[in-house]
């Protein structure tokens, strides 16, 4: 029942009372469309609510719906923010970690960035039904997620990592993660994510009193962000490589000099990954420079051998501020 007058909208008390929304659909029903948006395209979340409830909403309705959803996100995120008097109260461990991970994005051209836009309206497609091979690139937007928590220290060793029975850190307890304040974004740029990320850890430990780790994945972009900020602010910071994304570097040159996969290509990359773990990096790529084109010592055994080294040599991250983690407590984020 509603009650109406000229030139105002009618009034539903009863409506009130009931905390109903003012469209046509009820709270629940645009939850379960906001989180079936979350991992299918809108016309599986149309299909999937027709199936597993009595409502219908059609797509244009569940695109406006799945918007509306994720407006108030930014503001969710800011009433989640830790200050340092959470953390004193708490009593958290002595490292505080800024991580972020990048993760590209399918969109239409009109909603990449404008660089990638011009790049991908030159795009020229040779097959009128799908792509041919790296026409794929310029059609994803990066979105950047970062993370900020607290965590106690917790040493391994090389051989933790590459005992002879596997890997031993996944049997060890590991020290919990505290406070942990996840969030990304896609319209924001790396940089702007990652300053929001310092703006965090700087309310948990405004005197920074802990040790400041930032914790990456190889991503140069990243890694340089997080440089920058950290001269600029004139704060200490460790930058930690996850071990996993260095393996891939010494896998693609080990190739070079076993193209076949077996025993002794494992071989290789275990000794070389014990070998960067323990050596200042500096003369692990060194060594690797050596054994490149044109070096008396590089095996022309593999047709992989010209392209591989230089890749190894040059992407494997310098240590000194850097150092490669082996993987099983800090975690990146998503």
């Amino acid at each position: 029942m509603g009650y109406a007058e000229k030139g105002r909208r009618s009034l539903h008390p009863l409506d009130g009372e009931l905390n109903l929304p003012p469209d046509l659909y009820s709270l629940e029903l645009q939850h379960r469309v906001a989180e079936e948006a979350a991992k299918n395209s809108f016309e599986e979340v149309v299909a999937t609510i027709d199936k597993t409830t009595g409502g219908h909403v059609s797509k244009r309705q569940a695109e406006k719906v799945a918007k509306r959803s994720a407006r108030d996100f930014d503001a969710f995120s800011q009433m989640r923010q830790c200050h340092a008097s959470e953390e004193k109260t708490t009593g958290t461990g002595s490292i505080l970690t800024i991580t972020a991970d990048g993760k590209g994005v399918v969109l239409h051209e009109k909603d990449l960035r404008e660089q990638t836009r011009k790049a991908a309206e030159k795009r020229r497609q040779k097959k009128g039904k799908r792509l041919s091979k790296g026409e794929k690139k310029n059609a994803k937007r990066m979105a950047t997620v970062a993370a900020v928590y607290t965590t106690s220290p917790f040493e391994r060793t090389p051989e933790d990592l590459l005992s002879e029975g596997g890997s031993r850190i996944d049997k060890m307890k590991c020290p919990p993660i505290e406070n942990e304040r996840v969030w990304g974004s896609l319209g924001k740029t790396p940089e702007e994510v990652i300053v929001e990320a310092f703006a965090e850890a700087e309310n948990r430990g405004p005197k920074h009193d802990k040790t400041w780790v930032g914790l990456v994945d190889g991503n140069n972009t990243q890694i340089n962000i997080l440089k920058k900020i950290t001269k600029a602010k004139g704060i200490e910071l460790t930058i930690i490589v996850d071990v996993i994304h260095v393996i891939e570097y010494l896998w693609e040159a080990g190739r070079a000099f076993h193209p076949k996969s077996g025993p002794e290509l494992e071989k290789w990359v275990q000794h070389r990954l014990k070998k960067y773990l323990r050596e200042r990096q500096a003369t692990w790529q060194e060594g690797c420079t050596a054994m490149q084109p044109g070096r008396n010592s590089v095996p022309k055994n593999g047709p992989l051998w010209i392209n591989a080294l230089p890749t190894c040599s040059t992407n494997l991250p310098t240590l000194g501020t850097i150092v490669i983690l082996p993987m099983g407590c800090l975690s990146l984020p998503g």
